[in-house]
């Protein structure tokens, strides 16, 4: 068994966070199984092999709360490794690697990120000559870290303003038509910014905010609630969602139609969990109702969501993959014409260090590419700060190179996205999640929003982002997750989204 092993100080830095969330990847930045402890100050990682790999650790950085970090890649060795060095060192590499990359497609770079990238360079090469002893080394590291972080956002913040430019300019169409002896010209958004309608209608000081904001909406037809009773299908609140959708001209996406998570599937088709055909069987003849009651009326089939990281019924990985692509051929058949999209959860597959998987998101992804599925586009699920079933927070460039990552399948990505505004208990909250960092708030859930949804807008294979989750004040997955609160009054994100949409997508 393979040991890796980490000096932290002071030791007080080993946080319950860290030996649970910590992990070990190799060179396709894949999870492999560990088991984490602490033994004289030492973060130990073991697993089953000795491959080189880079560590993945939550680390609490000033000025911007716990983020999950990533160091170079380490050999296995006797001798421990500082942690703080390490981390600071994988940071640096990161983002010298992607200023290169992006010098080369002609981005202008401001002088801030080389001074700070240069600082960074200059105290971590300090604290590595004084690495033997922590006292002295640790701090140089720290300071090294935040300066390779600020240079990372400020590289990101002129990538994105730079991009976009040249995306709105590449991706406007004009169309003309004749207006007496003048033309009419409206442009198209070159990406869709939306969010999730949830299983309920909206009031009206809600529906008067979306409208605002957003110019797409995810409507999400629960198998629970729309055929709670094996047969009988109750599609009234979706007819309204979608017909109130259609009426003030916002994309629809509809879906996904599978959604493999308990609190999506009817309690009946668990009479049929150890029966794969049955299973099968009931699963296409909601698709086929689905498909026929809404073709025309959509703009997106969802077909499956969360195939890749929940456990659910009896169905092995293995099956999975034949369960997704019958879904996408059976929604092909009968609406050739509307695109097909297939969401994903935990797009880093930071669940796979608690166990194995032959099907890790990129890889499942990957597989139906490759078999000639005939999809339309990936969606990138990304709920932000939680613990499990959730994504560890990243720094801008790490969260860039993840979206190029899964832009080189080749297909077209969308984000389905969320952030928390709180840590307090949230009653209406479904899912049992670690509640996030008390560093979560109103103002960093609007932070975040204001960093990211920039950002992969500016990435030319995304066409849409849809935050996830719209309203506490109704049964819902993740803690404070949504765009108004538990009384119904909008967040600051959503003003952040309205201003993202107005300056880029209009």
């Amino acid at each position: 068994m393979g040991v890796m092993r980490f000096r932290v100080f002071p030791t007080e830095r080993i946080t319950a966070e860290m030996v649970q969330q910590a992990y070990l990847s190799g060179i396709d930045q894949t999870a492999w199984p560990v088991r984490t402890s602490v033994e004289g100050g030492e973060l130990l990682l073991q697993r089953a092999v000795s491959d080189s790999a880079n560590l993945h650790v939550p680390w609490l950085v000033e000025g911007y709360g716990p983020l999950t970090l990533i160091s170079a890649s380490l050999i296995e060795r006797a001798e421990p490794y500082s942690l703080p060095l390490e981390i600071a060192r994988g940071t640096i590499v990161q983002v010298r690697n992607q200023l290169a990359d992006w010098q080369a497609i002609g981005l202008s770079v401001p002088e801030t990120v080389h001074a700070k990238l240069a600082s960074a360079i200059e105290r971590f090469s300090w604290a590595a000559v004084e690495q033997e002893d922590l006292a002295l080394s640790a701090p140089k590291a720290e300071e090294a870290l935040r300066d390779a972080l600020d240079a990372a956002d400020l590289l990101a913040a002129a990538y994105t303003e730079q991009a976009l430019a040249v995306r709105a300019v590449k991706n406007r169409q004009e169309i003309l038509g004749p207006l007496g002896d003048a033309e009419k010209k409206v442009q198209i958004p070159f990406a869709l910014l939306g969010a999730d309608l949830g299983t309920t209608l909206l009031d009206d000081y809600t529906s008067r905010q979306f409208l605002s904001v957003f110019n797409a909406a995810e409507v999400p037809p629960c198998w629970r609630e729309t055929e709670s009773t094996e047969g009988n299908f109750f599609w009234s609140t979706t007819d309204k969602q979608i017909e109130w959708c259609r009426t003030h001209g916002l994309r629809v996406l509809f879906g996904p139609l599978l959604m493999l998570d308990p609190r999506a599937l009817p309690d009946w088709l668990l009479l049929f969990e150890d029966d794969f055909e049955s299973v099968l069987d009931c699963v296409s003849t909601f698709v086929r109702a689905a498909v026929r009651r809404y073709r025309g009326k959509v703009d997106y089939w969802i077909c499956a969501g969360r195939v890749n990281a929940t456990e659910v019924l009896t169905i092995s990985e293995q099956e999975r993959l034949p369960l997704v692509a019958r879904t996408i051929e059976l929604i092909r058949s009968l609406d050739p014409d509307t695109p097909v999209l297939m969401s994903f959860d935990q797009p880093w597959a930071e669940h796979l260090h608690e166990r194995h998987s032959d099907f890790p998101a990129m890889h499942f992804a990957d597989t139906l590419v490759r078999a000639g599925a005939d999809l339309a586009g990936l969606m990138l699920e990304m709920n932000v700060g939680y613990y499990p079933a959730g994504t560890l927070p990243r720094h801008a460039i790490e969260f860039s190179r993840q979206l190029d990552a899964w832009s080189r399948l080749g297909l077209p990505l969308w984000l389905s996205v969320s952030a928390p505004s709180g840590h307090q208990a949230d009653p209406l909250a479904q899912r049992k999640l670690t509640l996030p960092s008390d560093r979560w708030t109103p103002e960093a859930q609007q932070r975040w929003a204001a960093r990211f949804v920039p950002l992969a807008l500016a990435k030319p294979a995304v066409q849409g982002v849809i935050w996830n989750q719209l309203r506490d004040s109704q049964p819902h997955d993740f803690p404070h997750g949504g765009l108004f609160d538990d009384r119904r009054n909008a967040k600051l994100a959503l003003r952040t989204l309205g201003a993202i949409r107005q300056t880029y997508l209009k």
